[in-house]
């Protein structure tokens, strides 16, 4: 655990690539096996399931620092974390730091076996670690202990550091960390052989794209780039090896067992086949709203019934893997070639199109428009269509891992945007704990203001400290740490869709709200409507 602490305090003290990759070189090269491990999992954003709750842990807390309770709340509300108000308030009650715990140890003897016991061990055994760790190795535990711990480097920085460490190429540490793994000894001297750790369900690491900011006129001959719709869905890769069937989402989820329909689909396809599309709510008229999708999402084993209200289908765009060989250097526009065909046999395979028309895996379509012109006018339709623009991909990429600017770019709409009325603040998390950066917006029903949207990013600091005062001055009533306060200040704020929606008071719910600007020259009385809102979500689609 100390060596973790210390590779944690070097990380944060910069802003460096250099520095971060050395350090990180560092640690992986000097830590023991299982706890390189279990390092690469807590730097690669992977988390435990919560073993204690949050109350509880605040609770120990205040017994164990022998404040009043309403101090213990106070101080967590101001410093915005909870393993921090922990590490702070005991930091001059732990005794001598003791001989430190080996990572693996923490994981594998401590952390794990937790949620198995009563309460009162749980208690017991977390207030002795707390008593026993200074202050910096105090914070990490209690991060670990809430799944809460989220450290700065990216996933490509560890697989770069893990490369340099172990003197191996890239791209086969970047596979090898894929999918499911558990994290020891034997696992992390793999990596040293990354083709040793392969296993037939693995999925490839993901191609990314980045945002189109000017226009794609710029990107040179139009006969260069392939166009296709930008889907609001989940990005996920079918893997079929093997006997079996694996889909894998972009967060490295296995979520095969959510959508059968699209199992049963790809039982069809040749063995050794892996393909990346999207996974879309869809019926007669086209693709579902997201909201959709995530009724199906939150299912892990989907019934009748809603399979029925919600079907589903699988759009692929590119074939990564055929006959068992690797495709992904191969050039984009032969990929894709090979991708019609082999669905198109799979397809037959299966006996034609569903019931509905359509088959549950298709090829996402190509756009013909000749120019950039032309496509600019199909973009036009992306959202009455239920999409969010397209996406233009050099027909000659060849398909990395990773963002990589210049392949492949995303094309979106111009968000919808309403101008809202502030009307609850909630201090932030980390730096921002000391100021109300957490709003809440509503419009106009009648004469009343009813909430529809939290967004927490958008203005800048020096509008933020302006806001903070403002908020403090015209508080009306406290809840807690959240302030209700005069609706005196319009905003407009942006989003990316709109859904009916039973658990909020308003009846809708927004896609990814955040804000555009500060409306100072609008007063409130102007802002807009839940029947303009409603009125979006009424819009026809198809």
């Amino acid at each position: 655990m100390r060596r973790l602490a210390a590779l944690f305090e070097r990380l944060d003290a910069t802003r460096s690539t250099r520095a971060k990759t050395e350090a990180l070189v560092e640690y992986f090269r000097g830590a023991p096996p299982a706890d390189a491990a279990w390092g690469v999992y807590v730097l690669m954003g992977r988390r435990m399931k919560r073993c204690v709750g949050a109350a509880a842990l605040r609770q120990w807390l205040t017994e164990e620092s022998a404040l009043p309770a309403w101090l213990v709340e106070e101080t967590y509300a101001s410093v915005g974390d909870l393993a921090e108000t922990v590490a702070l308030l005991l930091a001059d009650r732990t005794a001598a730091p003791a001989e430190s715990v080996p990572l693996a140890e923490w994981f594998e003897w401590r952390l794990q076996p937790l949620a198995a016991l009563p309460a009162s061990e749980q208690r017991a055994l977390v207030t002795g670690w707390w008593r026993e760790l200074p202050y910096l190795e105090c914070l990490l535990a209690t991060k670990l202990l809430t799944g809460a711990l989220r450290v700065g480097v990216s996933r490509s920085l560890v697989t770069r550091a893990l490369a340099d460490c172990l003197d191996v190429e890239r791209v086969g540490v970047e596979r090898a960390l894929m999918g499911e793994w558990t994290p020891s000894a034997a696992f992390f001297e793999s990596l040293a052989r990354p083709a040793a750790v392969a296993h037939p369900d693995q999925p490839y690491p993901f191609h990314l794209a980045s945002p189109l900011e000017g226009a794609p006129d710029a990107l040179g001959a139009r006969e260069r780039w392939i166009a296709e719709w930008k889907w609001d869905g989940i990005r996920a890769q079918v893997v079929r090896r093997a006997g079996s069937i694996a889909i894998w989402s972009r967060g490295e989820e296995s979520v095969a067992e959510r959508f059968p329909e699209i199992v049963a689909a790809a039982a069809a396809l040749p063995q050794g086949t892996v393909l990346d599309g999207e996974v879309l709510a869809w019926d007669g008229r086209g693709v579902l709203p997201f909201a959709s999708l995530q009724r199906r999402i939150g299912r892990k084993a989907p019934g009748a019934k809603i399979q029925r209200d919600i079907p589903v289908r699988y759009l692929a765009y590119d074939l990564l893997e055929a006959d068992g060989a690797d495709l992904r250097a191969r050039p984009l526009a032969e990929r894709r070639a090979r991708l019609e065909s082999l669905v198109r046999e799979a397809t037959a395979v299966a006996g034609g199109p569903g019931a509905g028309g359509w088959s549950a895996i298709d090829v996402s379509p190509v756009l013909p428009c000749g120019s950039w012109g032309d496509l600019a006018a199909a973009r036009e339709q992306a959202r009455v269509r239920g999409v969010e623009g397209l996406m233009l991909k050099d027909a000659e990429s060849v398909y990395r891992a990773g963002r990589q600017r210049g392949a492949w770019w995303k094309w979106k709409l111009d968000p919808l945007t309403f101008d809202g009325v502030l009307l609850y603040a909630a201090p932030g998390h980390g730096r921002r704990s000391n100021l109300y950066t957490d709003y809440t917006f509503g419009v106009w029903r009648d004469d009343a203001l009813v909430p529809v949207a939290k967004a927490y990013s958008g203005l800048t600091d020096a509008e933020i400290r302006d806001l903070d005062r403002w908020i403090r001055a015209h508080t009306r009533e406290k809840f807690g740490v959240v302030r209700s306060v005069e609706p005196l200040q319009v905003f407009e704020l942006a989003y990316e869709g709109i859904a009916a929606s039973t658990r909020h008071k308003s009846g809708v719910a927004l896609r990814f709200p955040r804000i555009l600007r500060w409306r100072t020259d609008k007063p409130a009385r102007e802002a807009d409507t839940l029947a303009a809102l409603r009125a979006v979500l009424e819009a026809p689609r198809g």
